[in-house]
């Protein structure tokens, strides 16, 4: 079984980073993908404790140390991209590693700000092997991944299954209401996604988020969990 966990770590982990690498490595997945990762002093010693335990191969980029970006820390061997012409502002935002069976995109897409992000995504999908694409979309579709219509871009996740992919969550949970972050009034909100394309549909064994992670204070956002087998 191959496990795939992807969780944003709230501005980078600070002082929460031992805690955050000691329960990742308790869950011992074969690939993390991490948002709101940061180039700085918890950045760099979250990476060197992931390294002791195994990950060897570590795709982030150069974003400077207080932006927001996304590492892909794995076990196994891959090749490794980064798209700093994917978005003017955010060149950060999407990196990937590429895998005998399919290429992962991780990503972590700012909240309500234009981007390009999807669109340099929905380009870059078509023309690689299928793809699995995991992180913090921050949107979703309204009236069911929120109770309101707020959600940008809710569009781009209706193009993005009209290439052929799948959100994983609602392939094995159908329409639960579930949610990865709630605001402070209480709502709340499935930010954080997982799709695969269509052909990798029959290895898709498992998808789910692991709440109590958010919820004993470890981040605001709840981690994904993909197992493919």
């Amino acid at each position: 079984m191959l496990k795939i966990i992807s969780w944003n770590i709230l501005q980078g982990g600070g002082t929460r980073v031992r805690k955050i690498v000691s329960q990742l490595t308790e869950l011992n997945p074969d690939i993390i993908v991490l948002s709101e990762f940061r180039n700085n002093a918890s950045g760099i010693n979250l990476r060197y404790s992931l390294l002791k335990a195994g990950y060897r191969f570590q795709n982030v980029s150069s974003a400077p140390g207080n932006d927001n970006s996304v590492a892909i820390l794995s076990k196994l061997a891959c090749d490794q991209f980064l798209y700093p012409k994917s978005d003017e502002v955010y060149p950060h935002n999407i990196v990937a590693s590429d895998y005998e069976a399919f290429t992962l995109y991780g990503m972590y897409l700012p909240h309500k700000k234009k981007h390009r992000l999807f669109d340099f995504l929905l380009e870059q999908i078509q023309s690689t092997k299928p793809a699995v694409l995991v992180g913090d979309f921050n949107s979703g579709k309204n009236y069911i991944d929120q109770k309101g219509n707020s959600f940008w871009y809710e569009d781009k996740l209706l193009a993005l299954e009209k290439l052929g992919y799948l959100d994983a969550f609602r392939l094995k949970h159908g329409d639960v209401k579930e949610y990865s972050w709630f605001s402070h009034q209480g709502n709340g909100y499935r930010y954080d996604h997982t799709y695969v394309h269509e052909s990798l549909k029959a290895i898709v064994k498992a998808c789910y988020y692991l709440h109590d992670w958010r919820e004993n204070g470890l981040s605001d956002h709840s981690p994904m969990l993909l197992e493919l087998g």
